[in-house]
């Protein structure tokens, strides 16, 4: 019995410590801080924190949002500030007070952040759901954030404007409002850009963004430094052949294909996007799901890069299905029919989502490596009937048309990044001019923002003497590119921090102009070395609408030879 009322008496203590400690709320590890590490994590307001030895002197920065165990016993007190010891990894170190945390929730140390690009919103589930338009030099409050980078960067913040509540890309803010106003490297490269002024329609140069974008290298899905790709369009004809387009592709030194996801009613396979969205898409679809999946994991299984092509704003069914997001005519309001199709609104959020997720759902049903866009654009030979009035372009946030474009773009880069895939745009070759075209193309802001940016700089396209050419340009497949390449599209690329991969459209069909030119492999050739003796070396991608293999099987000489010296 007295051996039990001993062992009672020493239990008594215990119990009474820890109950009082959970009824305060603070537990028996927190009685005894003084004496022990305990979890926590690096806060801040910015993206790496610096770290002391004993002496207070600074020794590496840390990333915030790092996990460490920290104690206040050994606490250092200089000038009214406190360091905890703190183990990151295996050593010690000491971090000031005011950058350490006990909770996930309080790591981001900032309140308030300014616009410095003009993005959107987006919806709390970061399904690509589009809120408001959030302007430059906005300021918003941070409520909280999505995740933190290894490197200690946020990705998103939390923040609610005018009773919205959403998320914000991190990148696209600054933490001091005179900075977030400016424009980026406001006397150089800025500047390049200001005298381009709205003349034909498509805005001003200016008014798009030139902040560098880091192009990301994504390790499980390596990019050809050189892409060398046939083009299939989505017809049931051209991929029931798929087996043939192989065979040639390994004879002919290609390493990849272009394969149409969507053509302006052409549809290539039973979308589920199709399904909910644009039942008149999925109605004419060529494929179904399963067959067009199994077309494309043969070319994956051969070992080629596949790159998904979508008509984004020409798209004729999507703009019956939807008649208030196309450009529709004044005078009937109804869409208005140009180059046999309708054309959905490039100022429209809805067609911007539209397009996204039927890009995202290609990748992750198909295992596309890249996403291109083409018909990125607002419909050429409008000015004229823009200008009387005539067409309603459903401009929801009076833009330019070259910020619809970059925004599109900048959206789409944003949304299929977070899949591993790269994201390409077609442009007219006349973009590489140095002025705004009138369907919102303009080189800078496009290159400037996606992956790669693919011209079409087609011979047959040009004026006949375009440049002074004493010949028809499409004669001298050579002479024209190269000139073009190394005038105008290489210019364009060195007037921005972080141009895109420029990735060439050739023509390989026959010339639809008088003298009529037979594209054999000769011309093919010429025009692959001129562009590459331009500079734009990062490949070539074929372009014949019809995808005839026996012409491409005729200039099989052209696709087998090496272009880079």
């Amino acid at each position: 019995m007295k051996k039990k009322k001993r062992l009672k008496l020493k239990l008594l203590p215990i119990f009474i410590v820890v109950t009082l400690g959970v009824g305060l709320g603070i537990g028996l590890s927190l009685l005894v801080n003084d004496a022990n590490y305990r979890t926590g994590y690096i806060k801040g307001n910015e993206n790496a924190i610096s770290s002391y030895n004993d002496a207070l002197e600074t020794v590496e920065k840390f990333a915030r949002g790092s996990e460490i165990s920290y104690t206040t016993k050994d606490a250092i007190e200089q000038n009214g500030t406190t360091y905890y010891k703190a183990k990151i990894g295996k050593n010690n170190y000491y971090l000031n007070k005011e950058n350490i945390t006990d909770t996930k929730e309080d790591i981001v140390a900032e309140k308030e952040v300014y616009v410095r690009t003009t993005y959107h919103l987006l919806g709390e589930a970061l399904d690509g759901t589009l809120l408001s338009l959030l302007e430059k030099g906005s300021k918003l409050s941070v409520e909280g954030y999505h995740n933190i980078n290894s490197d200690g960067s946020v990705d998103y913040y939390k923040t609610t404007i005018d009773g919205i509540t959403g998320y914000f890309p991190a990148k696209y803010t600054l933490q001091e409002e005179t900075e977030a106003n400016k424009n980026y490297d406001e006397e150089n490269t800025y500047q390049v850009h200001v005298g381009r002024k709205d003349i034909y329609g498509g805005g001003n140069a200016a008014s798009a963004d030139y902040y560098p974008v880091e192009k990301p290298t994504f390790t499980e899905n390596p990019m050809p430094e050189e892409v060398r790709a046939f083009y299939l369009n989505g017809t049931k004809s051209v991929m029931s052949k798929i087996d043939q387009y192989i065979e040639l592709a390994k004879k002919a030194n290609i390493n990849a294909f272009v394969v149409d996801i969507k053509d302006s009613g052409v549809p290539a396979y039973q979308s589920k996007v199709y399904e909910q969205v644009s039942p008149t898409n999925y109605q004419y679809a060529q494929q179904t799901m399963e067959e067009y999946r199994a077309q494309i994991q043969k070319i994956k299984d051969a070992g080629f890069y596949v790159i998904g092509r979508i008509s984004a704003f020409k798209d004729k069914y999507y703009a019956m299905d939807h008649p208030e997001h196309a450009i529709l005519d004044t005078s009937t309001n109804e869409p208005y029919l140009l180059s046999e199709s309708y054309w959905p609104s490039a100022f429209s959020r809805d067609v911007w989502k539209y397009n996204v997720d039927l890009a995202k759902e290609a990748v992750q049903e198909m295992g596309f490596n890249e996403i291109q866009f083409d018909y990125v654009r607002f419909p050429d030979r409008t000015i004229k009937i823009e200008r009387e009035g005539k067409l309603n372009l459903q401009n929801e946030y009076n833009e330019e048309k070259i910020q619809a474009i970059q925004r599109f773009l900048m959206y789409a880069c944003n949304e299929l990044h977070t899949l591993g895939v790269y994201v390409s745009a077609d442009v007219f070759g006349e973009s590489a001019h140095s002025y705004v075209t009138a369907y919102g193309q303009y080189w800078g802001a496009i290159s400037n923002v996606v992956d790669v940016i693919s011209a079409m700089p087609y011979p047959d396209h040009f004026s006949t003497y375009e440049y002074g050419f004493k010949v028809p340009v499409w004669t001298v497949p050579y002479d024209i590119l190269y000139y073009w390449g190394k005038n105008y599209a290489a210019v364009r690329q060195s007037e921005i921090p972080t141009p895109a991969i420029a990735r060439t459209w050739i023509q390989t069909y026959n010339t639809i102009k008088k003298p009529y030119i037979t594209y054999g492999a000769k011309e093919v050739s010429d025009q692959i070395q001129g562009l590459y003796d331009a500079g734009l070396t990062g490949g070539f991608m074929t372009w014949n609408s019809s995808s005839n293999l026996e012409k491409l099987e005729s200039q099989l000489e052209a696709y087998q030879k090496e272009y880079i010296k």
